[in-house]
């Protein structure tokens, strides 16, 4: 399976677009795309065996936002709700009509927003890892626990970190900022697609009184956990596929009634 590489230019924003479908599949719609936005300082790499996974039976789009993933920084911070347009309009110009869009991270902010304000698009929300936790909203502590969790993630999973985040420096320090004034809890009470909180059994950074939380506040909204740390997807991406399989099934007889 090969993957489809494409840089998008929007507005003075540039942004990779890594397509993976089914053999034979790669340019139609299989409605909805599968989109999957990282962390802050990761890159595509953070769902790389995810992907993979999902592509047998989806249109797959892993993004690279701008100044990650060996993009050119932006020269400006990004504020969450550009990202989410920025998102929504890459993979619409990449072919993509209706998405589920899956955030890890940082990314859970993107998607979230983006279903926010693009509900005609993005017709439900995977939110893996969420930040940031309202009671561990610091800088200090956000670095804590990213170092408590390089504990329980695999070698393979703290070089792709470690290496993504050298490399996009720049703008990982930009985004700090929006990251942690971004309020998830007072936007997933507003979203009316379906929500799937996905966290670690072991994360320090997403923790379960804030994943319940969450899940709590949305109004369609679930809780899973799978054993691991905050990359919880890449520790068991086979299980992590079949559950987005189910919750699109799901989704789908519930919109369907």
């Amino acid at each position: 399976m090969r993957a489809r590489v494409g840089s998008f230019q929007v507005g003075d924003l540039r942004v990779r677009l890594r397509t993976l479908a089914p053999a034979g599949r790669l340019h139609d719609s299989l409605a909805p795309t599968v989109v999957l936005v990282h962390g802050i300082g990761m890159s595509h790499r953070s769902f790389a065996h995810t992907q993979r996974v999902l592509a047998r039976t989806h249109r797959t789009v892993a993004v690279d936002l701008p100044g990650f993933g060996g993009l050119p920084p932006a020269g400006r911070r990004l504020q969450v709700e550009e990202l989410a347009d920025l998102v929504v309009a890459a993979v619409r110009d990449g072919g993509a009509e209706t998405v589920v869009a899956i955030g890890q991270s940082m990314g859970t902010q993107v998607v979230a927003e983006a279903a926010l304000r693009h509900p005609d698009v993005v017709r439900a929300v995977v939110l893996v890892g969420p930040v940031c936790d309202r009671s561990r909203r610091t800088l200090l502590r956000q670095a804590l626990d990213l170092t408590r969790d390089t504990v329980v993630e695999t070698p393979r999973m703290n070089a792709v970190v470690t290496t993504d985040y050298l490399r996009s420096i720049r703008q990982y320090v930009r985004e700090l900022g929006p990251m942690l004034r971004h309020r998830l809890e007072d936007v997933l009470p507003r979203l009316t697609q379906p929500v799937l909180v996905v966290r670690g059994d072991r994360d320090p950074i997403a923790r379960r009184e804030w994943s319940e939380s969450l899940a709590q506040a949305a109004p369609r909204g679930a809780l899973v956990e799978l054993p691991g740390g905050h990359h919880v997807q890449e520790r068991h991406p086979e299980a992590f596929g079949r559950l987005v399989e189910e919750f699109r099934r799901v989704q789908t007889l519930e919109d369907a009634r």
